[in-house]
């Protein structure tokens, strides 16, 4: 900055000086203390006298004060940011708290009446426990239909076992039995589904149990959508075996093959029960050679199940193949059958996979002379 001179007149030093000093110097602004304000009523309405209030903020500054004689109360010397103000009540209650944003001249007052505090809560609590109670009685309810619907599911399968025993005579009241208790099942799970929250933890067992009713029931179509509900809510390696079977008894066999592969993936340690089901699934329908690679699969897996080793030897036998020879049409033993049946007869030697497995011992010595089909006896 340059100093012009007036021509005609001298300035001192001094003079010079203090015109600089005026023209560098701003005025100073002093600083605004953000102040937080307000008014406490008690739960009578009626201003709360001594009580301590304190402020902290989102820094975890601290500052404290009380009320007065008049319930107010009023806290200075605060930074503009956001507060929380700590209004300590009485023991046993926790401090009550209000969050407050400090703006200078903008900070609204903190005024709050606790009988009127009061009276919403006691408002919203007695809502909470009616809803509480709302909920509580519709679990019950859901957990009654469930209840009720698992019960008749499993009169419904006894009463499908009973069948299979039945003389003839007796079968038709029996084929009645299982079809009025498997639509008692669907109505009461399907009350359970509806009792039910979307949320609900339970929901997944619902839908598995009530896909177990419609496969009972003969409604395979819904059997499988239920399954698939329930997979899509909690994917188990049960659910994908179960859902294998009503593919499987319904022939969709690439479908049951697919839920069998996914039960075995996702619980490698219980495998073989999903390849022994694909298995028996592919023999029911004739599909023997497809049905040898997953019986394979749980003998080596569960060596110890009988039905697994009688099935594999019934499948081989169906994959046997046969070449002329002159005038003889000879058979070729796959390789494994007899070790199949001996298994299956050594590990379950009176029951029933045994016993087949003996009658299936003597056919082969009858259609291939010259095997070997001696039975091992099981170590004690």
């Amino acid at each position: 900055m340059k100093l012009h001179l007036i021509a005609g007149r001298s300035l001192s030093l001094a003079a010079v000086l203090a015109a600089v000093a005026m023209l560098v110097s701003a005025p100073k602004v002093a600083a605004q203390d953000g102040v937080v304000s307000g008014q406490i009523l008690d739960v009578a309405g009626k201003p709360w006298v001594d009580l301590a209030i304190q402020a902290v903020s989102d820094q975890g500054a601290k500052s404290d004060t009380k009320t007065d004689k008049d319930g107010n109360f009023t806290i200075r010397g605060l930074r503009n940011g956001v507060f929380t103000l700590a209004i300590q009540l009485p023991a046993p209650n926790k401090p009550y708290e209000v969050k407050i944003r400090v703006s200078g001249s903008d900070t609204p007052k903190v005024n709050l009446n606790f009988k009127e505090i009061a009276a919403k809560q006691g408002a919203e609590y007695a809502e909470a426990q009616k809803k509480q109670e709302e909920e509580k009685q519709k679990f019950q309810g859901m957990k009654a239909h469930f209840e009720a619907g698992v019960a008749f599911l499993n009169q419904a399968g006894q009463a499908k076992t009973d069948l299979a025993k039945a003389p003839a005579d007796q079968r038709d009241a029996l084929k009645q039995q299982v079809k009025d208790l498997s639509d008692k099942a669907v109505t009461e799970l399907e009350a359970a589904k509806g009792g039910a929250g979307e949320k609900d933890a339970n929901l997944h067992l619902i839908w598995a149990r009530l896909g177990d009713a419609y496969d009972a029931d003969g409604r395979t179509d819904d059997a499988i959508s239920a399954y698939k509900q329930a997979i899509e809510m909690k994917p188990t390696a049960a659910y994908y075996n179960n859902l294998g079977g009503i593919y499987g008894r319904a022939g969709k066999i690439p479908e049951a093959m697919d839920a069998y592969k996914k039960s075995a993936e996702l619980d490698p340690q219980n495998a073989a029960q999903a390849y022994r089901n694909g298995g028996i699934t592919l023999y029911n329908v004739g599909k023997m050679k497809e049905a040898v690679e997953p019986l394979k699969k749980a003998t080596e897996l569960d060596p110890k199940s009988a039905q697994a080793w009688y099935l594999l030897g019934a499948a081989l036998v169906g994959s046997m193949d046969y070449k002329q020879v002159g005038s003889k049409l000879e058979v070729i033993v796959q390789p494994g059958t007899v070790e199949a049946y001996q298994k299956a007869a050594e590990l379950d030697p009176n029951g029933p996979y045994g016993q087949q497995a003996k009658q299936g011992l003597e056919a082969l010595q009858q259609i291939a002379p010259g095997i070997d089909t001696k039975v091992k006896k099981k170590k004690s």
